[in-house]
């Protein structure tokens, strides 16, 4: 199988929604940057780092607003608008970097690929927030 670019599972934003959920977007965004720069130093494309930034910031910055009108059960939808809006960051950055507009034509497959990796990381998430929230306040709901 060939693997599409751009185009990831992203289980690990489930400690992203979580850290969202639990502490909030400050807290979620220093745990991302963390993630973007352990992700990009092992990266063999040098110019990952722009692209997980991109994505991280547009994801975070639609997610954060959101969380205050989605409940927790809906988390597999908030989890979907992030990653919609985390590919949408990344193609942008790629246009940029690349100088190539006709990458706007790879944005349906984003998005249909973000809608449904965010509703699987999303209900995955689900049952970790109240069990690590139950962890940080020692064992009380």
């Amino acid at each position: 199988m060939v693997p599409v670019p751009g185009i990831k599972l992203g289980l690990s934003n489930i400690i992203i929604l979580t850290v969202l959920y639990l502490y909030g977007p400050w807290e979620a965004a220093a745990v991302m940057l963390i993630k973007i720069l352990f992700g990009s130093a092992f990266s063999s494309v040098p110019s990952a780092i722009i692209y997980s930034a991109a994505g991280g910031a547009l994801s975070l910055a639609v997610m954060t607003p959101l969380r205050r009108v989605l409940k927790e059960n809906q988390l597999w939808g908030l989890s979907a608008f992030g990653a919609m809006a985390h590919n949408i960051g990344q193609l942008a950055a790629a246009m940029a970097v690349l100088g190539s507009p006709g990458l706007i034509w790879y944005l349906p497959v984003l998005l249909l690929s973000g809608t449904v990796t965010g509703v699987f990381t999303g209900l995955c998430a689900r049952p970790v927030i109240p069990q690590i929230g139950k962890i940080i306040n020692g064992g009380k709901k």
